[in-house]
């Protein structure tokens, strides 16, 4: 039987929303707390953050999840699939025909992407990172990141953008930060990599050296905060949940003796979550944030 056709218009606008549903299923499967903070964006914008999380949570899935398989040759693939998905305004690959639909729309640069991609790419070769690697690495793979995010954040607004780059470079470091702190057991015993410079594990890492680790993070969220209160309505509440969130995550790091750090991954319950998403909500329309 001959199914009956639509126009050309309609059959890619099926094609498109069936790929950015998978980049929602991806989201929400993932991760509750960012599915709860895009909830919180205006509507018109969900779906290109949705399609930034998927892209950049399948490329993390190669270096970290796929161990039985060639990870440099995966990733090399899904870097030339990318930009050609980009380049062609096409995939068949729905996370990267998401992903390159939002990147054309909202004239996300090539740099962000290329710096992401190479961050990827040194998980694979590096194991102890150094201050300039350390910096590198996190630049790639949050702070570009929450660049990307901030391109649909300001809708076209260039003069915006360039604003807000300091604190949603500041934002998305603080984000990866936190993460290395709550996965030290499994970055540092499952697959042998020290982030943070000049820490060893085994010897020093002490209540001195988390501390001066809280208080890096302290200032990138010190500093994101003052950028969050800028972002335009559609968007300042979703990401106000976002650092909540994360912020709650340090708080609980805090009160943890260094050898908990290393033994034990930090969560907040969903109910803790439906929570702050609440409470922050309150805060925010009463304009105490």
């Amino acid at each position: 039987m001959k199914l009956a056709r639509t126009s050309n218009e309609t059959d890619m606008q099926l094609y498109t929303s069936v790929c950015e549903g998978c980049s929602k299923l991806i989201t929400s499967s993932y991760s509750t707390s960012f599915s709860l903070g895009i909830l919180a964006l205006a509507p018109e914008m969900r779906s290109a953050i949705r399609n930034i999380y998927g892209f950049v949570r399948f490329a993390d899935e190669i270096v970290d999840t796929f161990h039985n398989y060639d990870k440099k040759a995966l990733l090399t693939l899904f870097r030339e699939d990318t930009y050609k998905a980009i380049g062609q305004g096409i995939s068949f690959n729905p996370v990267l025909h998401s992903f390159q639909k939002t990147v054309r729309e909202y004239k996300i640069d090539l740099a962000l992407i290329d710096a992401f991609l190479d961050s990827m790419a040194m998980d694979l070769d590096y194991r102890n990172y150094q201050d300039a690697g350390f910096q590198k690495y996190i630049y790639g793979s949050a702070e570009v990141v929450g660049l990307m995010c901030l391109k649909v954040f300001c809708e076209g607004d260039q003069k915006k953008y360039e604003e807000l780059i300091a604190p949603a470079r500041a934002l998305g470091a603080a984000f990866q930060k936190i993460n290395f702190l709550r996965d030290l057991k499994s970055d540092f015993q499952e697959r042998g990599r020290i982030y943070f410079p000049n820490v060893n594990f085994f010897t020093s890492f002490d209540k001195k050296i988390k501390v001066q680790i809280e208080e890096d993070i302290e200032a990138d969220f010190s500093l994101a905060l003052k950028g969050i209160r800028q972002l335009p309505a559609s968007s300042s509440f979703g990401v106000y949940i976002a650092y909540i969130y994360f912020y709650r995550l340090l708080q609980k790091i805090h009160k943890l003796e260094p050898k908990k750090v290393l033994e034990q991954r930090v969560r907040v319950s969903n109910p803790e979550k439906v929570l702050i998403f609440f409470s922050s909500w309150l805060k925010f329309r009463l304009n105490r944030i």
